[in-house]
């Protein structure tokens, strides 16, 4: 069974009133939105990783890259 947190949130009446107007359940519209900030925050976070690892990469030749991949191949 999996765990769960609670976290709450304070919004102004009017938003509430038109969420319940609307037929909006504000536990799964909150939890789809977290969702997709971490969702968003990790692939920005990837992003980021690869733009830093980018100088270094450029630096090594396709041909030193390819003789490494072969000699690790050759090893095993």
């Amino acid at each position: 069974m999996s765990k769960y947190a609670t976290v709450s949130v304070k919004v102004p009446t009017e938003l509430k009133k038109e969420l319940d107007k609307l037929g909006i359940k504000p536990s799964k519209l909150l939890r789809r939105a977290i969702q997709d900030e971490i969702r968003r925050r990790g692939v920005e976070k990837i992003r980021r990783e690869i733009e830093s690892l980018r100088a270094a990469l450029a630096k090594i030749s396709i041909e030193d890259f390819v003789r490494s991949i072969r000699e690790d191949r050759e090893q095993r």
